[in-house]
């Protein structure tokens, strides 16, 4: 993060970044490429302003910036072929460094709270029916000639619907996290949660384990490639669209579908929404909350599909 921390800004504004930087990740435990993308966002206005007023902003600066100054740098970076998704994460990222001036009484700007952020279509995420989670995970599905690969795969895909695992969680884990059930995972920004395994994925671990030729030690990763090292996400990747086409499933259905459908199948079985959010490891219940949009919708797509053929 070297080359960007200067932020575009003049030395008492950039000092202050680096403050709210360093807030971040102790105060929050935001995780380090988290904090990567923040500064990057941040440089890229600093930047916009450098040109904006012909020369770099400092706190004064910043302290009187208008919403015309907001929005102009929003238009250019539409202008640059930036979507609204991204363009609202940066936003995000920007007025999170202007509240933190404020709240520690370095320096105000009145007009950031008359900026709109862009809009953004809702997206739901699309879980896979339960006989397709089930069946991406079953090994006679898997199509390699090695059975430990094959093996292996199933474990973790198992993990990925079984345990609602991100695919980063599924392949970080060691033999040693693997031997005591329910898991602890460590999800984002470092922070911990409990995670039960159910028994066909304790099962088909201890069946890629006695399978597999390589020498696995306790507190390295458990997943591994062909060559010996850590198993990429990529190769899961692969392997989900391979899936697709021999089970029929929709491009939607990638690794983290398995993570969506996971959550949706709990919550269509009456699991509470407070348990759901813990196992996941969202920091907010508004996150999980969107899982009861999607109950909604596949029933609603049912109740159709029934009528239709009435």
């Amino acid at each position: 993060m070297d080359e960007i921390l200067q932020f575009g800004l003049a030395p008492d504004a950039a000092n202050v970044a680096l403050k709210w930087l360093s807030s971040l990740k102790s105060e929050r435990r935001m995780a380090a490429k988290t904090l990567e993308a923040y500064a990057h966002d941040l440089s890229q206005f600093g930047g916009f302003l450098a040109e904006h007023f012909s020369e770099v902003a400092n706190v004064r600066a910043l302290e009187e910036l208008t919403a015309s100054d907001f929005r102009s740098f929003m238009a250019k970076r539409r202008s640059a072929g930036i979507q609204s998704r991204s363009l609202a994460r940066q936003m995000s990222a920007i007025r999170s460094f202007f509240r933190y001036a404020e709240r520690n009484e370095i320096f105000k700007c009145a007009a950031l709270a008359a900026v709109r952020a862009p809009k953004i279509a809702h997206s739901i995420p699309r879980p896979l029916p339960e006989v397709s989670a089930r069946r991406v995970a079953a090994a006679d599905v898997l199509d390699s000639d090695e059975p430990w690969v094959k093996a292996r795969d199933a474990a973790v895909l198992t993990l990925l619907y079984g345990s609602g695992l991100r695919i980063s969680e599924a392949l970080g884990l060691t033999p040693k996290q693997v031997q005591s059930n329910p898991l602890v995972i460590i999800g984002k920004g470092g922070k911990s949660r409990i995670v039960p395994m159910v028994k066909v994925a304790e099962a088909a671990i201890a069946e890629y384990i006695k399978l597999c030729p390589l020498a696995l030690a306790a507190h390295e990763v458990l997943f591994r490639g062909v060559k010996g090292g850590p198993l990429s996400p990529r190769i899961i990747q692969l392997l989900m669209e391979r899936m697709r086409g021999a089970l029929n499933l929709p491009d939607s259905a990638t690794p983290h579908a398995l993570r969506h459908s996971f959550a949706s199948h709990l919550l269509g079985n009456g699991a509470d929404l407070r348990v759901i959010q813990d196992l996941l490891g969202h920091a907010s219940l508004s996150s999980t909350q969107i899982y009861t949009e999607v109950n909604k919708t596949h029933l609603l797509e049912q109740y159709r599909k029934a009528f239709a053929r009435s």
